[in-house]
């Protein structure tokens, strides 16, 4: 019998802004998605369609995310590893093992292994790495809708000379992680 195999990764751990995502993928031994790959790797309009492609074909997959509050009261390691938690949680079958890119896992029932550079030695993990990056950038999007002065169309939240210098001069917003030291430094200015 195949072993079951889910899974994880996350998007938006550097970003000084957003919310982070993990995502956790099953996709069973047939799902003939060519191209899978670690999302960093892959242009927005192939992360695109292969997200379309692992939600139609995946046996199962599920996307959390851990709040910009709880980034702030947890730290990001904690939330991050929350919203994978999440992610696992939220499955709808129980894989016989999950598989993590990185070096840290949440503390979950099902047994699971950490992986280093996973995202590009296991098809899960790029799956789960795709689906958790063009989600947060999805959001990321609708930010850039209510406050199009910081840009976040184009660095997604994360600390570009761009989005520092718009953080110097509009401010910190709700959606900015607060315990984060640019953010902190900017928010003292301002204060």
């Amino acid at each position: 019998m195949t072993q079951l195999i889910g899974g994880v990764d996350e998007a938006g751990r550097g970003p000084l802004a957003g919310p982070v995502f993990a995502a956790c993928v099953i996709l069973g031994s047939a799902h003939n998605i060519v191209g899978l790959a670690d999302s960093k790797q892959l242009s927005e309009k192939k992360r695109d369609y292969l997200a379309a492609m692992i939600k139609e074909r995946a046996l199962t997959w599920t996307v959390a995310s851990a709040s910009v509050a709880e980034i702030d009261r947890l730290n990001i390691l904690k939330a991050t590893l929350l919203a994978m938690k999440r992610a696992i949680d939220r499955l709808s079958m129980v894989p016989d093992i999950i598989l993590i890119d990185g070096c840290h896992a949440p503390q979950i029932k099902i047994p699971v292994n950490t992986l280093i550079k996973g995202d590009t030695l296991i098809a899960e993990i790029a799956a789960a790495s795709i689906l958790a990056k063009t989600t947060r950038d999805a959001e990321m999007m609708e930010h850039h809708l209510l406050f199009p002065q910081y840009r976040f169309d184009r660095h997604k939240g994360y600390p570009t000379k761009e989005h520092i210098t718009a953080l110097k001069k509009y401010g910190v917003t709700k959606i900015h992680r607060q315990s984060f030291s640019p953010v902190k430094a900017i928010r003292g200015i301002n204060d």
